[in-house]
């Protein structure tokens, strides 16, 4: 215990002690990461959709909806934290209201680039069987779509899993509270320890929602598979 103990004296990069005696701030601080980002991506999803369609609709919606969603992912975190003050106050709304702002652009461009890249003869295909537009969307183009509108969500989520941090300036930033917290002192194991959590939830996430595409896109896995066999085939 002494040799444990011993490292939070000397302030060492890797301290099985800081764990052990800070466990439960490490929990408390992840899952508060991770409900921030988790509800920042699907609001951000629910914004993103019918903006893409709106964009979709009309070369003259496209251009706002994308500019806009450009100009937002370019103002630093801290001026945008700043402007939204006034509406939110120091809340966790405040921060989530700013991630889902900075997860527009990357949503709103793959949504509308899966939507665009569905193949031209499976949508008459589908108005030939009497498909209108709703249906056209959800049954044909949607499910489509789905490899790149997962690819934004993939992105927008490691992203927002490394901004949540910034939500620190006003005690709302998960792990990135701890690495504010440990920065005064340069407390090693602890701004490690956070950075490292970090990282990792941004790996798991990515590795999840990877996973979920895949469910979604069972014909993409088909379609591998037959691409194996026909290259064994002309080895043989």
């Amino acid at each position: 215990m002494a040799a444990g103990q011993n490292c939070l004296v000397t302030n060492d990069w890797i301290c099985g002690e800081y764990l052990r005696s800070r466990s439960q701030e490490l929990t408390d601080a992840t899952v508060q990461h991770i409900w921030i980002t988790a509800v920042s991506v699907v609001i951000g999803l629910l914004v993103a959709f019918p903006l893409a369609l709106l964009a979709r609709r009309s070369r003259r919606f496209a251009g706002p909806v994308l500019g806009l969603t450009t100009v937002l992912y370019t103002v630093p975190s801290l001026a945008m934290f700043s402007l939204l003050l006034p509406l939110f106050g120091l809340s966790a709304a405040l921060v989530v209201t700013g991630l889902v702002l900075y997860s527009l652009t990357i949503l709103v461009r793959n949504i509308l680039a899966g939507l665009e890249a569905v193949p031209q003869e499976a949508k008459e295909a589908a108005e030939g069987m009497g498909y209108g537009p709703a249906r056209l969307l959800w049954e044909v183009e949607l499910p489509l779509a789905v490899p790149a509108l997962m690819a934004g969500v993939r992105i927008a989520t490691v992203s927002t899993i490394a901004l949540t941090t910034v939500g620190s300036i006003i005690g709302r930033g998960g792990l990135g509270n701890l690495i504010g917290d440990a920065l005064p002192s340069f407390f090693k194991a602890q701004v490690l320890t956070a950075s490292v959590l970090c990282v990792l939830l941004a790996v798991v996430a990515d590795l999840l929602l990877l996973g979920v595409q895949r469910l979604l896109t069972p014909w993409t896995r088909i379609r591998a598979a037959h691409a194996d066999a026909d290259t064994v085939a002309k080895a043989v």
